[in-house]
């Protein structure tokens, strides 16, 4: 069969330009192209009769240079793929990927590192690390006890700082001494995790001074006379964070000259224990935290 028709159903390539047909036949003959017709007598034979162009086999050859090059990747194990895939007439406009070069002799293939985020306090292995909830909590560190949510003491310049102090009678039971709010090192009882210093004070043995005796009327209505005794306390700095020791505070008074409005003492043994003076105190905090 001719290459000059196309198979039934199937349309002449748009992209060809139409030809004006192959030469007219012979006086007598049908007009190529149109079988079973004669020219009739005394009529000339029709010229020009447009002839749709043979199929292009454009496609096919691309296909094949595809598959061609597609072998030759394959052989040589190259990474490329795809680049050749899509309209023959117009550059695909979307980048298509490439493949990694071979490095050269020397370069590390291996991923670059990426940079990691700074590196976070690992959890204290005390087992008596608490977590504060509350800043009266803070005195657990006077136990021994780290504070896993306390600020980390990076040094006195910029410290904020609570003070405790305990009562012989009661050695385990820590009460909070309040200092100036106009100091730097102050911190609000909210904002307990601020604090990374934490200063206890504990009583010197021995160093109770002779009782003062101070008159009240208890709450049952009853005259009562307590023994107010005055007495000296070691201060000792901590960090909050570690419980570790980082300084130490002096020696802090604790006066008994006169009876003070309020107080509490021992119902059995009539006995009351002057509390720290609190100018000492800061004293010692602003030598300190300086």
């Amino acid at each position: 069969m001719s290459n000059s028709h196309p198979p039934y159903g199937e349309q002449p390539d748009p992209n060809v330009t139409p030809w004006s047909g192959p030469p007219a036949p012979a006086a007598g003959y049908p007009a190529y192209g149109q079988p079973g017709q004669a020219p009739q007598y005394g009529q000339a034979p029709q010229f020009g009769v447009p002839v749709p162009p043979p199929k292009s086999n454009r496609g096919l050859v691309i296909g094949l240079i595809v598959g061609a090059v597609v072998l030759i990747l394959a052989l040589c194990g190259a990474g490329i793929g795809l680049a050749l895939v899509g309209n023959d007439d117009e550059p695909d406009p979307t980048p298509t990927p490439t493949a990694a070069t071979n490095p050269g002799p020397g370069t590390d293939t291996s991923a670059s590192p990426q940079p990691s985020d700074p590196p976070t306090e690992q959890p204290n292995n005390n087992n008596n690390a608490v977590t504060a909830r509350y800043s009266s909590d803070l005195s657990s560190v006077c136990d021994g006890s780290p504070i896993l949510n306390a600020a980390t003491y990076s040094g006195p310049a910029t410290a904020k700082a609570y003070v405790f102090s305990n009562n012989p009678e009661r050695p385990t039971f820590w009460s909070s001494k309040l200092v100036g709010s106009d100091k730097r090192y102050y911190a609000k009882s909210a904002d307990f995790t601020t604090v990374s210093v934490v200063g206890c004070m504990s009583m010197v043995p021995g160093s109770e001074g002779a009782p003062k005796k101070c008159d009240y009327k208890a709450s049952d209505g009853k005259n009562v006379s307590v023994s107010y005794i005055s007495s000296r306390y070691q201060l000792t700095f901590y960090a909050a964070k570690t419980a570790e020791k980082i300084g130490d505070g002096g020696t802090v008074n604790a006066p008994a000259t006169r009876c003070p409005s309020f107080i509490s003492y021992n119902k059995t043994t009539m006995k009351a224990y002057a509390a720290p003076d609190s100018g000492t105190i800061e004293a010692a905090l602003d030598k300190f935290l300086s």
